[in-house]
């Protein structure tokens, strides 16, 4: 079957619009893996993430030194145990014409080494399959209708965790005149803010024929309610650049409490005639870390409340949407986070501009190795001649965000402990100063003696620790900065609603069902609980933050079931991969999340077989203090206790015996005063379904997500907590099914078929618009038990 080529979708960009200058993005393609059968797909398009699941994608035989192996074992879910591996095609059409002087293709990451041809010509390609890259496609195109393809090749054993596979992100086309505004050339920093005033600086540059004269830019920052903050007129010199200073009086700065955007824009003149025109969205803020006053946002210290966050979504993989991300960037938020670490990759321009407008710090990341490999065709085949391309595309891209507030320029690098590692490690920190002398470079190291004694961390601005909080106090004498920062840290790991017996402290505790503990006392080998990395936080000034690993689940990295099948995703995060709350969730946010209080209680109350057995109780409340009753019965009243590491920051009643019933927790405030109180009962039989969506109403524009969360419950509105009947879901009107997930690491259930079994009583549906208004209903039902539960969205405009 030939391939049905569809002209590229036209959605002209609001952002950079201005007489000659379109921005098209690139929608709508066919797509082959054998260059026999072809699909219509829509880019953003991950190839692999409808599966199947299948231990024999990419088995990794090897140790892993880091995790402590001595001896190669298979790692079957490794990378997420989904058919990425292999090649790949798109194809799609696109129209110029007559006056288009000049054409460019966007691509915002293609997995992986993308080679792009137009109009059957080579036009370039690239090998990082996380970084953004542009082509120059003007001498390959021709007024009227225009073919462009792209080949891929994902190669086995080139990732440690689930990459995804395809045109992952967004492809845009760009024609603008010949003489032109080139944006990755536009450098927005503030130099300053004093008495409410900022100093600014803005540097732009134009492309420019070689006889091209008489050039002007006119530079204009919009204040968030549409008025013109400053402004200024210059000359372009011969090389087509200008260098303004501009102040900005009421300055309204951004940060993640208070993430006010300007709006840049920037107005190309030959003559008196406009020629080009861009607009970008920019913040104005303050960025220092010094030994004195560790990290400072706007002049006031802060020590990072982070979390590290792979690139997938879950059940949507690794093609990238905004709605999925904004939920992403939601929970983290409301769990007390303030920044992210994009580990271990260079982050989508989508994610960025999420992360500006909701308020969230980042700290961008790029390479997971360098010149010595991890794996055995990672980017140590590309490192020597690509890694300051990649560098480039990824600051120049990038470094006008706000919310970007540090590079990281590696995690983990094997080369960390040695004199030539360092060396690199200060070439590649010198580079990103040139590009960008705003912000700070850092790199995650975990063996921080070597990384200490070998140089390496004295190459970097910030030494980032990764795990290793008990050399904390032991290495900062000899950190030249004067501080640290906790890097990635913790690794807890945990499944929804599962609760092992006895609970002990553990590491790399293993169980028959391929499950972890939510009592939150298992972690890995190399790891700790984050209850201490909390108080190395709570107690060192140095000490200028942390990163969690992670704030949720992610595809791949199945740890610490390196070679158990089946389970194919990771049990790290906070949150799971269907996006809901762990009891993990809850620690954090008690300590994180200071705008509003936490009181939470765990395990659930339904043990049928445990009566008369000993059940421990936990409490995460942001309270000092707080009295538990079983069916009345007081189990005492505790205060957290500072001496103790898992009591500082949790309450826990060891010695309760399970009876069914009533658990209740009565929180008491600093005063003593009675502050709140929480009530878990034992569930009945299932009754019904309780569906609840994240937002009512959803953007009529074929893209917009809702996610659904379905829960069994009993007749008193109950959860229960062991249901796993197996649900089917219908969507109709003005959204489609798109897919579902139950948080199971160990599921091999297909995301994207309108059936999934509950997960300890729950699961998370998604619906998509599809790009009518009017309204849309999902269906959900539990045939075996006859149950049915309905959920009625609207889909119009401006839902957010």
């Amino acid at each position: 079957m030939r391939p049905l080529i569809l002209a590229g979708l036209l959605a002209l960009s609001a952002a950079t619009t201005a007489q000659t200058r379109q921005e098209t993005t690139l929608s709508r393609w066919s797509f082959t893996r054998d260059g026999k059968t072809w699909e219509q797909v829509k880019v953003p398009h991950d190839w692999a993430i409808q599966g199947p699941f299948d231990r024999k994608w990419d088995i990794q035989h090897l140790a892993i030194e880091q995790d402590g192996q001595t001896e190669a074992i298979d790692h079957t879910g490794r990378s997420g145990a989904l058919p990425w591996i292999g090649e790949g095609e798109y194809r799609t059409t696109f129209r110029l014409p007559a006056s288009a002087q000049h054409a460019e293709l966007y691509f915002d990451g293609a997995m992986s080494e993308p080679v792009v041809y137009v109009n059957g010509r080579e036009a370039g390609r690239w090998m990082y399959g996380y970084n953004a890259f542009r082509l120059d496609i003007t001498p390959f195109v021709k007024a009227g209708e225009n073919q462009l393809r792209v080949t891929l090749n994902n190669r086995e054993e080139s990732s440690r965790w689930y990459p995804g596979a395809g045109l992952y992100r967004p492809v845009k086309l760009i024609l603008t005149g010949e003489t032109r505004i080139d944006p990755w050339s536009t450098f927005f920093r503030t130099l300053s803010v004093r008495q409410n005033t900022a100093q600014l600086s803005v540097d732009a540059q134009a492309k420019a024929r070689p006889s091209a004269s008489h050039l002007r830019f006119h530079i204009a920052l919009i204040d968030p309610n549409g008025r013109i903050a400053a402004q200024k007129s210059l000359p372009a010199d011969a090389q087509g650049r200008v260098s303004a200073a501009l102040n900005v009086s009421r300055a309204q700065l951004w940060s993640p409490e208070t993430p006010h955007l300007y709006t840049l824009r920037l107005s190309l003149y030959q003559g008196k005639r406009l020629i080009d025109r861009t607009s970008q969205r920019v913040g104005i803020r303050t960025l220092s870390i010094s030994k004195t006053h560790g990290f400072q946002l706007n002049g006031q210290s802060r020590k990072f409340k982070g979390v590290c966050l792979h690139h997938d979504l879950g059940p949507l993989g690794a093609a990238v949407n905004k709605a999925a991300l904004i939920r992403q960037i939601r929970l983290m938020k409301e769990m007390g986070a303030d920044a992210i670490r994009t580990s271990h990759n260079m982050p989508s321009q989508m994610q960025m501009d999420v992360c500006d407008s909701m308020g969230m710090m980042v700290m961008a990341e790029s390479f997971d190795a360098w010149k010595e490999p991890k794996v055995k065709n990672g980017y140590n085949r590309f490192y020597d001649e690509w890694w300051r391309k990649d560098l480039e595309n990824l600051i120049r891209g990038h470094r006008n965000h706000p919310s970007i507030v540090m590079w990281s320029i590696g995690n983990e690098i094997p080369e960390q402990w040695n004199k030539e590692g360092a060396a690199r490690a200060k070439a590649m920190t010198e580079f990103c100063h040139q590009l960008d002398p705003s912000r700070t470079v850092t790199c995650g190291g975990d063996n921080p003696k070597a990384n200490t004694e070998c140089g390496f961390y004295a190459a970097l601005d910030v030494p980032g620790f990764n795990y290793r909080v008990n050399l904390y106090e032991e290495l900062i004498s000899q950190q030249p900065q004067g501080f640290l920062l906790g890097s990635e840290t913790t690794s807890t790991v945990s499944s929804r609603g599962v609760y092992k017996f006895p609970v002990e402290e553990k590491k790399m505790a293993t169980y028959p069902d391929g499950q972890c503990s939510s009592y939150d006392v298992e972690c890995c080998g190399w790891s700790n609980l984050p209850d201490i990395d909390f108080a190395a936080q709570d107690d060192h000034s140095w000490a200028i933050g942390q990163f969690i690993w992670t704030g949720i689940d992610y595809l791949g990295e199945p740890t610490p079931y390196y070679s158990y099948w089946p389970s194919r995703s990771s049990y790290f995060g906070a949150v799971d991969l269907a996006g809901l709350p762990k009891d993990r969730f809850y620690l954090y946010r008690s300590v994180w999340n200071t705008q509003q209080p936490t009181l939470h209680l765990l395990p659930h109350w339904t043990w049928p077989g445990r009566e008369g057995k000993t059940t421990p109780v936990y409490c995460y409340t942001s309270y000092p203090e707080a009295e538990l009753f079983v069916n009345g019965k007081s189990q005492g009243r505790l205060s957290k206790e500072k001496t103790s590491p898992l009591d500082r920051y949790r309450l826990r009643w060891n010695n309760v015996v399970y009876e069914p019933g009533e658990l209740k927790v009565v929180a008491y405030d600093a005063k003593g005063n009675k502050a709140a109180e929480k009530v878990v009962r034992t569930a009945g039989q299932p009754h019904h379904l309780v569906i609840e969506a994240d937002r009512q109403r959803l953007e009529a524009d074929g893209e917009d997500l809702v996610y659904l969360t379905v829960s069994m419950v009993d007749k008193d509105g109950n959860l229960c907590p062991d249901a796993d009947d197996e649900l089917t879901f219908r969507c109709t009107g003005a959204a489609h099914f798109k897919a579902v997930c139950n948080g199971d690491a160990t599921s091999l259930e297909l995301f994207h078929q309108p059936h999934m079994r509950l997960f300890h009583g729950q699961l998370v549906v998604t619906v998509q618009s599809n790009g009518r208004k009017g309204t849309a209903q999902l269906v959900v039902s539990a045939p075996q038990r006859g149950i049915t539960g309905t959920k009625t969205l609207t889909a119009g405009s401006a839902s957010r």
